[in-house]
C-alpha cells in the first residue's frame, strides 16, 4: 500500500511560472549555474545553488551558502513571487516534447514508504551528494526539487487526471529547450479521495529519477523524528515532494559510451576480440540500435552494428542489460574498464545530445564510441523488484522536471 497524499503546495504567481522554472540543480556546473542565473534572475536555481550568489572565492557548500538559500526563498514568498495554496490539493504536470506527453501527478510520498521499500530503487547514492540537499532541505525548511516516481498505470487515476485537465490549467508555457509544461490542480474532495485511495492499492513505486533527493529529504524527516520524539507522523517532514508518473508514458534513452583508449590493441586486433562475442557488420551510415542485443560502434571513422551472440546474454534482471552485456563481454575483459564510474578512460554521452556526438568525441578526445539500445522501463521495474541495483548511466529520462513550480514547506 502506497501512501501518496496532497498537500498546501507554494508555488509561483501563474505570471512569472515561466521565468521561475528551473532545471535540476544538478545538470549545472557552478560555472554553468552562474550564466544561468545571470540570464534569468528570477529562476529557482538562484535558489537551488545559491553559490551564485557568490564569489569564487565562497565554497559551494559554505554554511552562508545555505543560509542564503532560505533568505531568498523566504524573501519570494514575502514578496509575492510565490503564493501558498491553502487547501491539500494534488497537482497535474503534464510535459511535452517532440510531440510526445507524459503526464504527472504532484503529491507527496511517505518517507517510511522509502523506508520499507513500497518505494523502490534501483541505484546507489554518494554520501556527499546527499549531504548538499540534506542541508538544503534542512536549511530551507523546504523540498524543492522534485523526485521522479514512476507506478504501473492504474485507470482510475487515470481517469481523475483526464477529468481535472478539462478545466483550466494554472500554467501553460514552453521553455527555452522548446518542452511545453503545463499544470492543473486537483482539489475536489472526492477526486483527491479516488486519487488516494487508488494509490492505497499500489503496492510497489519506483524512483525512476532522482536518488539523492530522494535519500536527501527521507534522512531530513528522520533527522526531524529524532528531534520532535513526539511525532504523530503527520508532520509535513513526514512527506517528500513528488512527481509520479505511469509506466506507460515513459520513455527512456538511450545512455551511450565513449572510450578514450583501446586498452594497447590496434584497431584490426581489437575488431577480432569484439568479433568473439559479437557478429559485427559495417554499416555506411549512423548505427541507431533497434532492439535490445545489438549495439552501434564507431571506430576508426566506420559505424559498425554489432549483434551479441547467444552464448553473452543472459535472462538475469541485470546481466541482462544491454549496458551489463556490453560491460561483461567488452568493456571489462578487453578495455580493462572494471569500474566505470571511477575510470576516466569511460565517458557517458546521454542520447538527448544524438549520436553525432559519438562521433564529435571520436574526433576530439575519445577513439572508440558504443550506441546502445535504451534500458526498458519495465526492465527498470524488474531490477527493482529483484532488490538489485542497476549498473552506472544505464538510465537517461528525458524531460527533465523543473524546480520551482512546486515547493513542499516542511
Amino acid at each position: 500500500m502506497a501512501v501518496i497524499r496532497p498537500f498546501e503546495c507554494v508555488r509561483p504567481q501563474a505570471e512569472k511560472a515561466e521565468r521561475v522554472a528551473a532545471l535540476p540543480y544538478d545538470v549545472y556546473n557552478r560555472e554553468e549555474a552562474c550564466r544561468e542565473v545571470a540570464r534569468e534572475p528570477l529562476s529557482f536555481l538562484k535558489k537551488d545553488r545559491a553559490e551564485t550568489q557568490f564569489d569564487s572565492s565562497v565554497d559551494t557548500y559554505a554554511p552562508e551558502v545555505y543560509a542564503k538559500a532560505k533568505e531568498l526563498l523566504e524573501n519570494a514568498i514575502a514578496d509575492g513571487t510565490f503564493i501558498k495554496d491553502s487547501e491539500q490539493a494534488y497537482y497535474i504536470y503534464e510535459l511535452t516534447m517532440d510531440g510526445r506527453v507524459q503526464t504527472g501527478l504532484v503529491a507527496c510520498a511517505s518517507i517510511d514508504d522509502y523506508e520499507s521499500n513500497v518505494i523502490k530503487k534501483h541505484e546507489n547514492t554518494r554520501a556527499d551528494k546527499e549531504l548538499d540537499r540534506i542541508t538544503h532541505v534542512d536549511t530551507c525548511n523546504a523540498q524543492t526539487g522534485p523526485i521522479f516516481l514512476a507506478y504501473r498505470a492504474n485507470a482510475v487515476i487515470n481517469g481523475e487526471i483526464d477529468k481535472a485537465k478539462k478545466n483550466s490549467s494554472l500554467y501553460n508555457f514552453v521553455s527555452p529547450d522548446g518542452v511545453r509544461h503545463q499544470v492543473w490542480k486537483i482539489s475536489e474532495p472526492q477526486s483527491v479521495k479516488a486519487i488516494r485511495g487508488a494509490f492505497e492499492g499500489i503496492s510497489s513505486i519506483y524512483i525512476a529519477d532522482g536518488h539523492h533527493r530522494a535519500a536527501s529529504a527521507v534522512k531530513v524527516g528522520l533527522k526531524r523524528r529524532a528531534e520532535n520524539p513526539q511525532y504523530t507522523g503527520k508532520e509535513e517532514f513526514n512527506y517528500f515532494l513528488s512527481v509520479l508518473f505511469p509506466d506507460e508514458q515513459l520513455k527512456i534513452l538511450d545512455y551511450n559510451r565513449v572510450l578514450k583508449d583501446l586498452n594497447g590493441y590496434t584497431e584490426q586486433d581489437f575488431l577480432e576480440k569484439v568479433k568473439e562475442k559479437f557478429t559485427v557488420k559495417e554499416s555506411a551510415v549512423q548505427v541507431h540500435p533497434d532492439k535490445q542485443g545489438t549495439f552501434g560502434m564507431y571506430l576508426g571513422k566506420k559505424w559498425y552494428r554489432l549483434t551479441a551472440k547467444p552464448e553473452i546474454l543472459s535472462d538475469d534482471p541485470v546481466d541482462g542489460l544491454d549496458v551489463s552485456v556490453l560491460q561483461n563481454a567488452l568493456l571489462s575483459p578487453v578495455l580493462g574498464i572494471k569500474d566505470p564510474k571511477t575510470d576516466a578512460r569511460i565517458d557517458f554521452v546521454g542520447g538527448i545530445r544524438g549520436i553525432g556526438e559519438l562521433e564529435r568525441r571520436c574526433e576530439t578526445d575519445c577513439v572508440l564510441a558504443f550506441s546502445m539500445y535504451p534500458t526498458s522501463i519495465a526492465q527498470l521495474f524488474a531490477v527493482a523488484d529483484a532488490g538489485r541495483l542497476m549498473p552506472p548511466k544505464s538510465t537517461w529520462f528525458e524531460p527533465k522536471l523543473r524546480s520551482g513550480l512546486f515547493i513542499h514547506q516542511i
